[in-house]
């Protein structure tokens, strides 16, 4: 029990053509009974007003998944602490940046 490792270090391998990877300007998120779910998108055209069935103005913004991404609930905190981690280490390097208001 003693000489077991304490942490656990990851070797990446990443295959050459994910390497470069996606670009994604949106993300949605939601979940199933066994996993989380990430959809990665990028805006496809200028969003345009609607108006939907009720009677009410929307904004459309037409989008396309680039990839989606499915993680077992186990792994969410560790992707958020990790995310936190990184937007630290970012705003440290490159300064905060004013967050754009809710619902835009």
């Amino acid at each position: 029990m003693a000489n077991q490792p304490k942490r656990r270090e990851y070797d990446l391998d990443i295959p050459t053509e994910v390497e470069p990877g996606v670009y994604a300007d949106f993300a949605s998120i939601w979940h199933t009974s066994d996993s989380f779910v990430l959809d990665f998108a990028v805006v496809k055209r200028p969003p345009r007003s609607s108006v939907d069935d009720e009677g009410n103005r929307v904004t459309k913004v037409p989008t396309r998944v680039v990839t989606r991404v499915r993680i077992p609930p186990s792994q969410v905190f560790e992707i958020m602490k990790g995310l936190e981690k990184q937007l630290s280490m970012w705003e440290r390097t490159y300064g905060k940046r004013q967050r754009p208001p809710e619902g835009t």
